[in-house]
């Protein structure tokens, strides 16, 4: 019979200390969930009332644009919901893994992974298209500069 690296992860079996690790994991991915899920709360309450905010700002400040809540407004907007994808990816993960540790169930067990990879595969591709803005932001203003 050849190992061949396929057949030798068919057969990975969770030992009692992984199961308790992956137990904590999907405890604190719950708790980080529900954070983010609040802040994505408090986003769009400061972006419901970010025109009020910013236009009795305004009115008390001179020299504040007068668009500059609705700017604001839609800005938290687009955050809230950009967020709230990562977030929702961890609280699945957290959910699936304490159910298929629970049930002892391979199918949920891969479903919980698949979700953990769905939080870090967005915040990698997040996290390089932020980078890439920075460079071009840099980029532009160097030449701004010259």
């Amino acid at each position: 019979m050849i190992n061949n690296p396929i057949t030798q992860l068919e057969q990975l079996t969770l030992t009692g200390a992984s199961k308790n690790f992956l137990k904590e994991t999907a405890r604190w991915a719950k708790f980080l969930a529900i954070i983010g899920f609040i802040l994505i709360g408090l986003m769009l309450v400061f972006a419901a009332f970010s025109t009020t905010i910013f236009d009795m700002a305004a009115k008390m400040q001179p020299g504040i644009p007068d668009n500059l809540g609705l700017i604001m407004a839609i800005t938290y907007l687009v955050l809230a919901i950009i967020y709230f994808f990562p977030v929702y990816y961890l609280l699945q993960f957290s959910n699936k893994m304490k159910k298929a540790i629970s049930t002892k169930n391979d199918e949920t067990l891969a479903n919980a992974f698949e979700m953990l990879k769905s939080h870090y595969k967005f915040i990698g591709v997040f996290t390089v298209i932020t980078l890439s803005l920075y460079v071009l932001l840099f980029i532009v203003s160097l030449m701004g500069a010259l």
